[in-house]
């Protein structure tokens, strides 16, 4: 069964302190006093100083940049702050998913919201005032007119661009279905 958000913090906070002795608040102090501001210098200095993997380094830059404390909720209405009219195709997507099974987790990050089952199968973006992106993971599938497929390396392997709920169609649904059965 997949762990809760709480339950994956709390992993990770005791991974931590148990790989490196010492807890997660002298890490976070660690990187601000560092001077260093941006995310990828700081997860570097982690892992080139002080031999963190990069999962936990990246752990720990998120804490530093506050990240990990705000509300989820906010974190939402924030990505679609004057995209208002979108926001039905969020919530008919994020309805859609939680009904796959009762071991999805939506996860709502600043600027997405990752569907999870053990890992990702989905990824929202509100990606301009009209439009919605839906990635999925839906590696050895061919990309067609709508479903879209990124270049390798990409968090999601195929891309449905969405302008309406009415695009949440039966279609839509089946690669959705699919993506979860294959996380």
């Amino acid at each position: 069964m997949a762990k809760s958000a709480e339950e994956m913090m709390e992993s990770m906070k005791a991974g931590i302190t148990e790989k490196t002795g010492k807890p997660l608040e002298h890490w976070v102090k660690l990187v601000k006093a560092s001077g260093i501001e941006k995310f990828g210098e700081q997860v570097k200095m982690l892992k080139g100083d002080h031999g963190m993997t990069h999962g936990y380094a990246n752990f720990v830059c998120q804490a530093a940049k506050g990240r990990l404390d705000a509300d989820e909720g906010d974190m939402l209405e924030g990505q679609y702050k004057s995209k208002e009219s979108l926001r039905p195709i969020y919530d008919a997507l994020a309805a859609y998913a939680d009904s796959l099974g009762k071991d999805v987790d939506i996860a709502p990050k600043k600027t997405s919201v990752a569907f999870r089952r053990s890992k990702n199968f989905a990824v929202v973006t509100p990606a301009t005032k009209s439009r919605v992106d839906l990635g999925l993971n839906l590696k050895g599938t061919a990309g067609t007119d709508r479903l879209l497929e990124e270049k390798p390396g990409s968090m999601c392997t195929h891309k449905v661009r969405l302008t309406s709920p009415d695009d949440i169609d039966a279609e839509l649904k089946a690669w959705l279905a699919e993506s979860y059965q294959k996380a």
